[in-house]
């Protein structure tokens, strides 16, 4: 039985579309010792593809007298003021990639724990009509490492998650994009993402095509397919 062709490829933001971890760090570490406290870089890895409201909670522990929404807004405008200055630091091989699959009509998501001001904004400085849906931080009714937000991409595109490929850089989006049933690529960029739960693993998109990621999501489903029917055969034994 042929598979359903690949009818979306849902974008995490920031570590896969955008290389932008290092200014969400540089954020942070200036809001911790703006109230006498220290950030080191193994404790930023650890809030990689969180949302913004639990790392909020993290910053309150380190001594950042501020609340929830008010570290998430100081948080947010800081990077975006890098951007405006920088540009969109794409990955590489990530604009090429989605520049293909916009010309060959496949969907595209935008799925990110970012803030949907600062997913516009990344969004409006690409150059072309980049994705057909947006779903934000606070857009999603539970953060990454729930799958809500591709659940609810899925939804808005008219796709099912398993006729779908998710790209991530973070453990924690890795879980969330699996927990959707989508097909999962896992670019790390910060952190290691072995044993995270991806189905695959790429050291880049650089060189990346349209035809590499629906050859991956037709081995991907084919394999799916065939395990569950090894067990349905091992169960009726």
């Amino acid at each position: 039985m042929n598979e359903p062709p690949l009818a979306a490829v849902l974008w995490d933001m920031d570590g896969t579309l955008v290389d932008t971890e290092s200014y969400w760090m540089a954020a942070e570490t200036a809001l911790v010792e703006s109230f006498g406290g220290t950030w080191s870089h193994e404790q930023a890895l650890q809030l990689v593809g969180a949302g913004l409201e639990d790392s909020a909670s993290v910053f309150q522990a380190e001594g950042v007298r501020m609340g929830v929404r008010d570290i998430v807004d100081h948080l947010t405008d800081d990077v975006m003021r890098q951007l405006a200055t920088t540009g969109v630091p794409f990955r590489p091989g990530a604009r090429e990639l989605l520049a293909d699959l916009r010309a060959n009509g496949v969907k595209t998501a935008l799925v990110t724990m970012s803030l949907s001001r600062m997913a516009q904004a990344v969004v409006d400085l690409i150059d072309f009509d980049a994705f057909d849906v947006v779903v934000a931080g606070d857009d999603a009714t539970r953060p990454k490492p729930y799958p809500d937000a591709y659940l609810q991409a899925c939804e808005l595109l008219g796709v099912k998650p398993g006729d779908a490929v998710a790209i991530e850089d973070s453990s924690t989006g890795v879980r969330a994009a699996v927990a959707s049933g989508a097909s999962v690529i896992g670019v790390p960029l910060m952190v290691s993402l072995t044993g995270a739960g991806a189905h695959v693993l790429w050291d880049t998109l650089d060189g990346r095509t349209v035809d590499d990621l629906a050859a991956f999501h037709q081995s991907h489903r084919t394999r799916l397919r065939a395990g569950a029917a090894t067990a349905i055969e091992e169960n009726a034994r």
